[in-house]
């Protein structure tokens, strides 16, 4: 497997699911089912493709030093970004989807969106807080029409 292209492509692919993204306020429907299903599903194939045929020799998740095992090797890191990229995007669509059934201004969802491509975890944390906040302070749509 040449992972160089395997990374490119798995990369190419993620970044075509957050482009969309950006631009799902003015395409929502599209967006829920290109980077909120397809694209997802298409890492999620790639991964387990990755995962089945190409297993690592090494390593587990019984430990840490086990985890440090697994992904020394290519194929468990490989497969482990491809997981990362996957599970990232859907968690972004689903800020968004989110997003817009609370009635939050997407501006106040934007930011939640690179934090959450770069560093998955820490993205979903603001969107929680923008979302508290947005929803006892007046942030959303709905109430601004009102």
């Amino acid at each position: 497997m040449d992972y160089e292209v395997v990374f490119s492509v798995a990369g190419v692919v993620a970044m075509f699911g957050w482009a969309v993204l950006l631009a799902s306020p003015w395409m929502p429907v599209w967006s829920d089912r290109i980077a909120g299903l397809f694209v997802p599903i298409t890492l999620a194939a790639g991964y387990t493709i990755m995962f089945v045929w190409f297993p690592a020799d090494s390593g587990g998740f019984g430990s840490f030093a086990e985890v440090t095992l697994l992904f020394s090797n290519p194929e468990a890191l490989m497969a482990g970004w491809v997981h990362f990229l996957a599970f990232d995007l859907f968690v972004g669509a689903w800020i968004c989807r989110q997003g817009r059934a609370d009635g939050l201004r997407f501006w106040f969802v934007l930011p939640c969106l690179p934090v959450t491509f770069l560093f998955g975890p820490a993205g979903f944390l603001l969107f929680s807080l923008v979302r508290a906040v947005g929803n006892t302070a007046g942030m959303s749509a709905r109430r601004a029409q009102t």
